[in-house]
């Protein structure tokens, strides 16, 4: 466990870094059941100003969650673990949301699923030039979890579902612009920012801090493609997204249509109605949501299929059941929401 990641104090800074380059700093069940608890000490600590957290390496800041071990899990029905792994990650993501002090994501590299659950609910998301976001979840037959229920909805427009239902990526541009990223900084300048963030005394001055290394990312190529993004996205059904995306002359549109097209139909139905229920509930009560959706999802056919087609043996062919959008029917996307687990809800 040492060596998948470490704590440490610099000054006035809590430093986490997730230690695992070779898998993309995949987040493991390990690494959560040590953060939670650190995260809670240093909450107490009152020589701690703020918490930083960051990925070894120069690829990815956290590339999602350990899902092979899920799939084995859900294959072999060993809904404790299944139960436990989201039980778990979501209280981890809600201890985020809650932290008292700042709490500061260095998005260096690439940042997905579990990644955006343990950087994007803190106060600040500092992107770089080498920053790649997206939740991916619907291509392998999930729905973007880990509080997207909450924060994407969240976002402005009709960003937030495009990127929920789409997987679609952002450079660090666009990141900035969408409001995921809170500033950007290059690279070789995040030592000299943790340097000078263990030296801030409250977060007035982390905030100050990071403002005063803030620099302009450059242009964000969806700018030109937000107005869109709000008209076809902005739906109130997902047959209407589909609808709009079709009436668009630009490529664009047709390319995004193919794009969801290509996505667990099961799944980007889910994910349209969780989204869209997101934008009225409560932090917890989208927490609470996603659990029991979780508990119903994970082990369901399009869940092991995506896994086995996109992460394991890459034939990047899934068989979706069913196979297109039009075939799933509305009872099926409700009673994915209605069914409470066997395991019980989602506490805190």
């Amino acid at each position: 466990m040492s060596t998948e990641i470490h704590f440490e104090r610099t000054g006035n800074l809590g430093r986490m870094v997730l230690d695992r380059p070779k898998a993309l700093n995949a987040l493991t069940l390990d690494q959560v059941h040590a953060m939670h608890p650190q995260l809670e000490a240093w909450a107490k600590d009152v020589s701690v100003t703020a918490v930083v957290i960051e990925g070894a390496g120069e690829k990815a800041f956290c590339a999602g969650g350990d899902i092979k071990q899920l799939q084995e899990a859900c294959k072999a029905g060993d809904m404790e673990f299944v139960a436990a792994f989201y039980r778990d990650e979501y209280r981890l993501n809600r201890r985020i949301k809650t932290m008292p002090k700042p709490y500061v994501a260095l998005i260096d590299g690439i940042t997905m699923g579990g990644g955006v659950g343990v950087s994007v609910h803190g106060r600040f998301r500092v992107a770089t030039e080498r920053t790649l976001f997206a939740m991916p979840e619907t291509g392998i037959g999930f729905f973007p979890d880990v509080g997207g229920s909450y924060f994407l909805p969240h976002l402005p427009g009709g960003i937030g579902m495009y990127l929920g239902l789409t997987g679609a990526r952002l450079g660090p541009a666009d990141t900035l612009h969408v409001g995921v990223a809170t500033h950007y900084v290059e690279s070789e300048r995040l030592g000299a920012l943790r340097e000078a963030l263990s030296e801030a005394r409250d977060e007035a001055e982390v905030a100050a801090t990071l403002d005063g290394f803030a620099q302009e990312p450059g242009p964000a190529p969806l700018d030109d493609k937000r107005a869109l993004i709000d008209r076809c996205f902005g739906q109130e059904s997902l047959t209407g997204v589909l609808a709009a995306l079709a009436q668009e002359s630009d490529p664009f549109a047709a390319e995004t249509l193919a794009l969801l097209r290509k996505k667990s139909p099961t799944l980007v139905a889910v994910s349209f109605e969780m989204i869209r229920r997101g934008r009225d509930l409560s932090f917890d009560e989208c927490m609470t949501m996603e659990f029991r959706l979780s508990q119903v999802l994970a082990p369901a056919h399009d869940f092991i299929e995506g896994i086995r087609a996109l992460l394991i043996d890459r034939d990047n062919k899934p068989a979706w059941h069913p196979a297109t959008i039009e075939e799933v029917s509305a009872q099926a996307v409700l009673t994915a929401f209605d069914t409470v687990p066997v395991c019980g809800d989602l506490t805190f």
